[in-house]
């Protein structure tokens, strides 16, 4: 009886699947890590500042397949709230942001990560449910000392392992959102110093009114203090200027 073996000569060519990203391996384990119904290929991340009560605004930074976008960055100056309140002035920007992406029909995030414990997530979704929006995206607070993630109506917290990279990116937003919260609270504050009365007094430029309010604190400060206490700081030339220009201001 004959045998015959038949050998295959041609190698198959194996089905070539496209290779996974980082930027997919990143999103999938956060996908995993927060049970995140959609991949979060667009995130939004939420932040407040008020130094010393001063100023308060916000801002939103916006990271898209897990890298930061830049030009969607937005900022926003509290319009709403009077004195350094977290929790009124996060319900007011996430309002206002995603009243206008409705009014224009932009796509939703599908991830809203705010800084911030229990509280300011609560008044952030006070925002979102009065905007119809529950359930249209995933939104989650990271309290800043144990790096807590918090969901919604849920008083026990996430804890993500220090070393996954779905963390970092989550920490890497919060932080982008405070650098830009901070940065335009500092512009404002540096553009309210020149914005004064002493503006109008000739030979006095930015620098010098700066370094005045600084010093001074305030412009009523500035006007009850001695000419030579003022020319310690700005010299004589412009201390006599500024007691000259509210003495002529008072006849």
């Amino acid at each position: 009886m004959l045998t015959i073996f038949f050998c295959k000569n041609k190698k198959e060519k194996a089905s070539r699947q496209p290779r996974e990203t980082p930027a997919e391996r990143i999103l999938k384990t956060l996908q995993s890590d927060l049970q995140l119904q959609e991949l979060p290929v667009h995130i939004e991340c939420f932040d407040n500042s008020n130094m010393q009560g001063t100023n308060p605004v916000a801002a939103c930074v916006v990271f898209k397949n897990a890298k930061p976008a830049k030009r969607d960055y937005r900022h926003f100056n509290i319009k709403t709230v009077t004195g350094p309140d977290d929790f009124a002035s996060m319900e007011e920007i996430v309002y206002r942001r995603y009243k206008r992406m409705q009014d224009e029909n932009t796509p939703l995030p599908q991830l809203v990560i705010i800084d911030g414990g229990k509280g300011q997530l609560s008044s952030a979704m006070n925002s979102i449910e009065k905007l119809g929006l529950l359930g249209k995206m995933t939104v989650v607070g990271i309290a800043k000392r144990l790096e807590e993630i918090f969901f919604p109506g849920d008083s026990i917290p996430l804890y993500i392992n220090k070393k996954s990279e779905s963390l970092k990116l989550i920490q890497q937003a919060r932080n982008e959102a405070h650098r830009f919260a901070i940065t335009f609270h500092r512009n404002q504050r540096s553009k309210n110093f020149i914005q004064t009365e002493l503006s109008e007094i000739p030979g006095l430029g930015e620098k010098t009114i700066e370094k005045l309010l600084r010093a001074f604190k305030s412009v009523p400060n500035i006007k009850k203090t001695p000419e030579d206490e003022i020319a310690k700081v700005a010299g004589k030339s412009i201390s006599k200027k500024i007691k000259e220009f509210y003495a002529a201001k008072n006849q």
